[in-house]
């Protein structure tokens, strides 16, 4: 079935020359677009477990460009730059994402006898619910537990940096960093004239029966 996109036409990146955005946030967004392919923290083996695990935390859609969460993640653990917090449970955020991946890849390894990367989906999904339950306690964890992890780390870091990207922006009509221009039409179903316009039901309409004739 063909994808309607939500806001049909848009692009974040139009802004990138117009006020909405200053320089800084131009720097950013450059710097976030040049991220290296290639892990620049992880090792080999941490890096397919990482990639495994982004592919599972945030499904792509197949039709489209894929937003390089891992390498984001890699990215972001390679420059240390933290939160400025983190839970009292678990290990700083380096450390804490070396042992994770490394149980991980244990854990799959003793129910499946294969890397985390190596198993089918089904078996991924099983092993991350235990994970979100704080059922995986093999010694590897090295008493950090699981369900904190996840919920601090997995969820926090790779969906903060798959929606951190232009790209995903664009997908959910956001306009970036509000500066300087700010917004100003603030009240419910109101927009600002450079903000995305959200495909009209007619819109939705005409693209439900294109994909009835192509089916």
């Amino acid at each position: 079935m063909k994808h309607l996109p939500r806001y049909p036409g848009y692009d974040v990146m139009t802004k990138r020359d117009t006020p909405s955005w200053d320089e800084v946030t131009r720097n950013v967004i450059d710097e976030r677009l040049a991220t290296p392919e290639d892990p620049q923290f992880f090792d080999a083996v941490e890096w397919r477990a990482l990639c495994a695990l982004c592919a599972c935390i945030v499904p792509q859609d197949q039709q489209r460009p894929a937003v390089p969460v891992a390498a984001l993640v890699d990215a972001r653990l390679a420059k240390n730059t933290g939160d400025g917090y983190r839970d009292a449970r678990l290990p700083p955020m380096r450390e804490a994402w070396r042992i994770g991946l490394r149980a991980l890849d244990a854990e799959s390894r003793a129910r499946y006898e294969l890397p985390f990367a190596s198993i089918d989906n089904d078996a991924r999904h099983a092993l991350l619910i235990n994970m979100q339950q704080g059922k995986l306690d093999r010694a590897e964890w090295k008493g950090m537990p699981s369900t904190v992890f996840f919920a601090e780390r997995v969820l926090h870091d790779i969906c903060g940096m798959y929606y951190a990207h232009p790209q995903v922006w664009s997908e959910i009509g956001f306009g970036g960093p509000a500066n300087p221009r700010g917004y100003v039409r603030m009240v419910a179903n109101r927009r600002d004239p450079w903000e995305a316009a959200e495909a009209t039901p007619g819109q939705e309409d005409a693209a439900q029966k294109e994909n009835r004739r192509a089916r």
